[in-house]
C-alpha cells in the first residue's frame, strides 16, 4: 500500500508527540547504515519510540496498512541490515535507553538503544563485565548487537552476544509483545525461542528489551605483539597458540592495515612487516605470564621477526585501540566493501593466502584484519566509486572471497549479519532445505512479509 499523509496522520495519532518524524531532511539520515547500500531508499517516516507500547502501535498500524518496517539500532551495521526500502517506516530504537543492573544475580535488563559501551560502564560500577565487544563498541547499540549476534575482539575466549542473552521482549509483526526466556541461567522450558531472535536481523520481530548475563570484572591483561615477514608465518603461529591455550584476544593485521593505522595514529608500527599479531592473556596471577610466554615461544618458533610483551594495561590497550581503528584508517584510502567471513581455524592460512591471491589477480587493495583466534576474518576491499571499472572489480572480489570462504567450509558472516549485501551467497552456504525452513519460520511470524523485507532472504 502507498503511504499517504492521511495514513501517517493516523499513525502519529497513536503515538506520543514527537515520536514520528516526517521531515525530509531528517528522513534521509535514516535511509541506510554504515554499509552505505547504494540501493537504499528514503523512508516515508521514522518512528522513534520510547516504550514497547509505542512499538506495538507502529506494528499494528503497519500490519493494517501493509507497510514495510525497517528496525534500526545505531546505524553502525556493516551488511545493509538497516537499509530502508521504498514506502517503508523505520523504527529507530535510539530513545529506548533504560537499564537496570542486578549485581546479586549478575544480570542487566537493558533497552535496545543503550550503546554497548554504556552497558559495559554500568556493569563496571558493580565490578561486573559485559564481554561482547565489537570494534565499534563505543557507537553500536545493544539492539543492533542482538540483531546481528555481534562478536568482537574477546570472543575467542568469552563467546558472542547470544552467549549472554538470557531473555528478550519482542514485538511481533502484528503488534503482539512476547517475553522470551528469563533471568535464570538454566531456563530450558519450551522451545529455545530466545535464541531464534538473536541474529534474526529484524526479520522476525523488534527487540524492545534484553536481559543480559554479566560476569565478574575482567582481570588485568598482559599483551603480546609479534611481527612476521609472511602472512603464512603469522597464521601458523595462530594455530600453534590455539592448540595450546585460549587467549583472551588474538588479533591479526596485514601489511595494508598496519600501514593505514600507522598513517592515522603514528604509533611507530613497523610498516615493512607483512603481518602482526596482537594477543592477550587475562588469566589470574602468574598464569598470565605463563600464557604470554607460551604464545611468545609459538611466534618465535614460526619465524616472528620481533616479539614484544607488556603487562602495562595502558600500553597493551594502545595496541588494542590500533586494531579497533583499522576500519576507519583503511577507509581513508577509499570507499570500502566490508566482509565478515569465518572459517575453521585449520583453514585460516588458506583463507588469508587465498584473499591475497584474489587481490593480486584483480588489482584491488584488500586489507585484512581478523579475530584470528576464532577464524573470523574481515577483508576490507578498497575502491574508487567514481571508477566504474574498478568498482566492478571490487564487487567481483567481494563475491570471490565469499565463494572461497564457502569452499573452505566457512560462513559468510561471523558477526555482522547477512543483511542485504550477502544474501545472494546464503543459499550456497546453508543449502536449499535450510533456506526453505528459514522461509517457513519467516512466513509463520511475519505472514505479510513487512518486517525488514529484502534482508537475509
Amino acid at each position: 500500500m502507498t503511504v499517504t499523509d492521511d495514513t501517517l496522520t493516523a499513525l502519529a495519532a497513536t503515538l506520543p508527540q514527537g515520536c514520528l518524524v516526517t521531515d525530509p531532511d531528517l528522513l534521509a539520515s535514516y535511509s541506510q547504515d554504515w554499509a552505505r547500500d547504494p540501493d537504499a531508499a528514503t523512508p516515508c517516516a521514522v518512528a522513534r519510540p520510547t516504550t514497547t507500547e509505542d512499538v506495538q502501535a507502529v506494528m499494528r498500524w503497519a500490519t493494517e496498512h501493509r507497510v514495510p518496517v525497517i528496525p534500526r539500532g545505531a546505524g553502525s551495521g556493516l551488511s545493509g541490515g538497516a537499509t530502508a526500502v521504498s514506502g517503508s517506516v523505520v523504527i529507530s530504537t535510539e530513545r529506548m535507553r533504560r537499564i537496570e543492573v542486578d549485581p546479586a544475580t549478575r544480570i542487566a535488563v537493558v533497552e535496545p538503544g543503550l550503546l554497548n559501551a554504556e552497558v559495559k560502564a554500568a556493569a563496571t560500577e558493580h565490578e561486573l563485565w559485559y564481554p561482547p565487544d565489537p570494534s565499534s563498541f563505543e557507537i553500536c547499540s545493544i539492539g543492533g548487537n542482538v540483531a546481528t549476534n555481534a562478536g568482537g575482539l574477546c570472543c575467542v575466549k568469552y563467546g558472542v552476544t547470544t552467549d549472554y542473552v538470557l531473555a528478550l521482549r519482542v514485538v511481533l509483526a502484528d503488534g503482539t509483545a512476547v517475553r522470551l526466556g528469563g533471568p535464570r541461567l538454566k531456563d530450558v522450558a519450551g522451545l529455545s525461542l530466545t535464541k531464534l531472535f538473536v541474529g534474526s536481523e529484524g526479520t522476525l520481530g523488534v527487540v524492545t528489551e534484553a536481559t543480559l548475563r554479566l560476569i565478574p570484572a575482567q582481570p588485568p591483561s598482559s599483551t603480546l605483539v609479534a611481527s612476521f615477514a609472511s602472512v603464512q608465518s603469522a597464521a601458523d603461529s595462530v594455530l600453534a597458540i590455539t592448540r595450546t591455550l585460549r587467549p583472551s584476544m588474538l588479533e591479526f593485521m596485514d601489511r595494508a592495515s598496519i600501514g593505514a593505522v600507522e598513517d592515522a595514529m603514528r604509533m611507530g608500527l613497523d610498516r615493512t612487516v607483512e603481518a602482526m599479531l596482537i594477543a592477550r592473556s587475562d588469566a589470574p596471577g602468574a598464569i598470565a605470564a605463563e600464557e604470554i610466554a607460551v604464545m611468545a615461544d609459538a611466534c618465535a618458533a614460526n619465524g616472528a621477526s620481533e616479539v614484544f610483551t607488556t603487562d602495562d594495561p595502558d600500553e597493551g590497550e594502545a595496541f588494542a585501540a590500533a586494531r579497533r581503528y583499522v576500519f576507519h584508517a583503511v577507509e581513508k584510502l577509499g570507499s570500502l566493501l566490508l566482509e565478515d567471513v569465518c572459517v575453521p581455524l585449520s583453514k585460516l592460512p588458506a583463507l588469508v593466502e587465498g584473499i591475497a591471491a584474489i587481490s593480486r589477480e584483480r588489482g584491488v587493495i584488500v586489507a585484512v584484519v581478523a579475530h584470528a583466534g576464532d577464524g573470523n576474518t574481515h577483508p576490507l576491499i578498497v575502491f574508487d566509486p567514481e571508477d566504474a571499472e574498478m568498482t566492478e572489480r571490487a564487487h567481483l572480489v567481494f563475491g570471490e572471497i565469499m565463494d572461497l570462504t564457502i569452499s573452505l567450509g566457512g560462513t559468510i558472516t561471523g558477526e555482522h549479519g547477512v543483511g542485504r549485501l550477502k544474501k545472494a551467497w546464503l543459499p550456497n552456504q546453508v543449502g536449499p532445505d535450510v533456506m526453505e525452513l528459514t522461509q517457513r519460520i519467516k512466513n509463520a511470524l511475519d505472514p505479510l512479509g513487512i518486517l525488514n523485507p529484502g534482508a537475509v532472504l
